[in-house]
């Protein structure tokens, strides 16, 4: 009796320490609204056991640009309503998607609010990160991403791309510089080539 009453206990506790780590979703639609222009690098890690380093660039609202370092190269631009992506290593012309299709748009709307967004399907603590899951509503079987979000200081750290076919690419992001001048170029979606300079 002690010992299942101990673990109840425990269980209890438990409980309550990841109710109060979890952020609630209005305070991290206030973090995301607070956010103008940031720059940071990133690691990728992919499904394959590869990974791929970068440098992302936001500038809210609407857009954002992800540079992979050689010899990747590619680029993912989101601006004007679209999100492009740019492979130098492919003979096909950049790929383009509707940004209000993609979970890029819940960061860039100009007014977030997790709350009211349809795409977010999820909000938990995995014991260190606040987690919201988001997932285009009508297609579900594009898979979903996973935004982690540490407490103190609240920053968006991570997150975690669940495709279709049941692989995972995670993006670790480093230190978070903001209120930066970011020049309109650099989210064009005419543009691919390197903005080493813009660092």
């Amino acid at each position: 009796m002690t010992k299942l009453l101990a673990g109840f206990v425990l269980a209890l506790m438990a409980t309550s320490a990841q109710a109060q780590g979890k952020v609630p979703l209005s305070t991290i639609s206030k973090y995301l609204n607070g956010l103008t222009t940031v720059t940071a690098p990133f690691t990728q890690y992919n499904d394959d056991g590869s990974q791929s380093t970068g440098q992302l660039y936001l500038n809210r609202p609407g857009r954002m640009r992800f540079e992979y370092d050689p010899p990747n190269g590619a680029t993912v631009v989101a601006g004007n309503g679209a999100v492009v992506i740019h492979d130098p290593k492919s003979n096909q012309p950049p790929e383009s998607y509707p940004l209000k299709r993609t979970p890029l748009s819940i960061i860039l709307d100009r007014r977030v609010n997790l709350g009211q967004a349809n795409m977010v399907v999820g909000h938990s603590f995995d014991g260190t990160s606040t987690v919201v899951t988001a997932q285009d509503p009508k297609n579900p079987d594009y898979g979903r991403i996973d935004l982690k979000f540490s407490g103190t200081p609240l920053e968006l750290r991570s997150w975690v791309i669940h495709d279709g076919a049941g692989g995972q690419t995670t993006v670790v992001l480093g230190v978070l510089t903001k209120g930066q001048n970011l020049g309109n170029s650099l989210f064009s979606s005419k543009g691919s080539g390197s903005r080493g300079s813009k660092r």
